[in-house]
């Protein structure tokens, strides 16, 4: 399958947070650059349009037309999660807009990629929320059927219980994650490639204290900071750009 103007839509799952590239926009990299350096050929051109930390109707409402006035044939869209993080959420309205959305995407001739969102079950931190992820996942499976788009299942991805496919902050991917969905993308296209899952380091022996000292940072350094945007309403995407706002030809790794 060959594709010539890909765009990808989102949040920082698709931005690529977590798979650190000091030489590209925003210091980040992430599957969806490395999904297009696959397809890149002649006449190939990319755009992502996904900023960290936002929210399901935000992404609806500022990136699904400038993607449709790109007249992409491949649109990438991952969405939701951080609603469902929220206290409280109405997951059938957040359902309604992204119906919505993807049949914008598919009516106007694009091929949509969409996802559902991982499975936090053996997750400290978020496996209380399991429950809530698996209904919205349940509802996002029904809008992927209803508008023939291709779904990448995050939640039956059983790699990914793997902490090193996981950034530091426990949310967000590494690397060896990113390059791990990019091969699912790729996968679920059906597009031939080359891409081999990132050498993973040696899991650490840990005592109970390290654990412990572990522990008290990662609240310290990331769990207290999140907790504090949401009490304050703000996000670490405030005051940042798209990383590829406009369609052109694939930078490529360095």
């Amino acid at each position: 399958m060959t594709f010539h103007r890909f765009v990808a839509l989102g949040d920082s799952f698709t931005e690529g947070v977590g798979d650190p590239d000091e030489t590209r926009p925003n210091g980040v990299r992430g599957w969806a650059d490395r999904v297009a350096e696959v397809l890149a050929g002649d006449d190939f051109t990319y755009a992502n349009l996904a900023i960290r930390g936002r929210k399901l109707l935000p992404i609806v409402d500022e990136q699904i037309e400038p993607a449709v006035a790109m007249s992409p044939d491949l649109v990438s869209i991952y969405a939701g999660a951080n609603d469902v993080l929220r206290p409280r959420i109405d997951v059938d309205v957040l359902i309604e807009a992204y119906d919505a959305a993807i049949g914008r995407l598919t009516g106007a001739g694009a091929l949509v990629v969409m996802f559902t969102a991982y499975d936090p079950g053996g997750s400290p931190v978020f496996g209380a929320l399991r429950g809530r992820f698996a209904i919205y996942n349940e509802l996002v499976r029904e809008v992927a059927d209803r508008h023939g788009a291709t779904l990448v299942d995050f939640w039956r991805l059983r790699d990914y219980r793997d902490d090193r496919l996981w950034d530091g902050d426990k949310m967000h991917m590494s690397a060896a994650g990113h390059q791990r969905m990019a091969i699912a993308v790729l996968d679920a296209l059906g597009v031939d490639h080359d891409l081999a899952p990132l050498r993973l380091d040696e899991r650490p022996v840990l005592s109970a204290s390290d654990r412990r000292a572990a522990n008290l940072e990662w609240a310290r350094s990331h769990a207290g900071p999140w907790v504090k945007r949401r009490l304050t309403g703000t996000s670490s995407g405030d005051g940042l750009a798209p990383r590829w706002p406009q369609l052109a030809p694939v930078v490529a790794a360095g």
